[in-house]
């Protein structure tokens, strides 16, 4: 018989020393993609709150509401945009769609609302602000393209400026008009021409604005990108966004919250989950009860 003395090391078999090491690699892996996927959703939530930040309830006497969804689904934000600052020109408002998905669309977001940030502030009128972006587009497309005539490079923008009065001016390059909500239903803001999107054509000398009339207290605006009315169903049929605005004002004025929830339920019923654009909406509802009234509350946004 063989005896072992106490404390004499034992042999390992090498299957179970195989089985040993193979364990303890497998751990290490999945340590490793668990470490890098908290990591990676960290670096997602960052970016999502610098592109899109969270829009506060409200800004200076406008209840706000506003959502997103990138046609990407691993995305944490897409080619959407949109902000909403209070100025001591009125409350300032985006919302633009850069052509394109992916890290260069939203490297573009970055680069436009950077820019708005600063000159909502800096500019007494909006086609200041315009010009503006217009030319931080134009340097961010050099930066990144040596050859513009490689790709196409553009962005759909709308800003509004509302008034402490609710009177809204208006400049739009190539994106969707708002729908303006009341107890008539829900009616697109103006049936005008928009000038063509941001980046193939230069800005006319004379930028023609749009004196819009006021936003009652009690009316709502509902702004969006076309990734919500181009949305199509198994049928081809589009989204049909009047409509569905429309069925919201039925049992009397939607809080900004009630009518995203409606828009991006029905969006999702129609696409069946799968929206093939990105989609942007946000909501602004005159909540001012006396004409002229301006809160103190700051601006912020986030596509947000």
């Amino acid at each position: 018989m063989i005896r072992i003395r106490a404390g004499a090391p034992r042999r390992m078999r090498p299957g179970a020393a195989f089985l040993a090491v193979g364990t303890g690699l497998v751990l290490h892996a999945r340590r490793a993609l668990l470490r890098e996927l908290r990591q990676a959703r960290a670096v997602a939530g960052a970016a999502r709150s610098v592109l899109l930040r969270p829009l506060p309830p409200r800004v200076a006497g406008l209840h706000l509401a506003a959502a997103q969804l990138p046609a990407d689904r691993g995305a944490a934000v897409g080619g959407d945009l949109y902000e909403v600052i209070a100025t001591e020109h009125g409350v300032r408002v985006v919302i633009g769609d850069v052509r394109g998905h992916g890290l260069a669309a939203r490297g573009t977001v970055a680069a436009v609302l950077d820019d708005f940030r600063e000159a909502v502030h800096d500019e007494a009128d909006l086609t200041g602000v315009l010009r503006r972006l217009d030319w931080v587009l134009a340097r961010h497309v050099r930066e990144r393209e040596p050859d513009p005539q490689a790709a196409e490079h553009f962005v759909t923008v709308l800003l509004l400026e509302i008034a402490a009065d609710g009177a809204l001016h208006a400049l739009n390059c190539g994106h969707p008009w708002p729908y303006r909500l009341n107890t008539r239903g829900a009616r697109p803001l103006t049936e005008a021409d928009p000038l063509p999107p941001l980046g193939p054509f230069p800005l006319p000398s004379d930028v023609p604005g749009e004196h819009l009339g006021r936003l009652l207290p009690g009316e709502t605006l509902v702004l969006y990108t076309d990734g919500v009315e181009d949305a199509r169903d198994t049928g081809g049929r589009f989204f049909p966004l009047a409509a569905v605005l429309t069925e919201a004002t039925r049992a009397g004025p939607p809080s900004p919250q009630a009518v995203l929830r409606a828009v991006f339920t029905r969006l999702l019923q129609h696409t069946e989950q799968r929206p093939a654009d990105d989609v942007a909406v946000l909501v602004l509802h005159n909540d001012r009860r006396v004409s002229g009234q301006v809160s103190t509350e700051r601006g912020a946004g986030l596509c947000r």
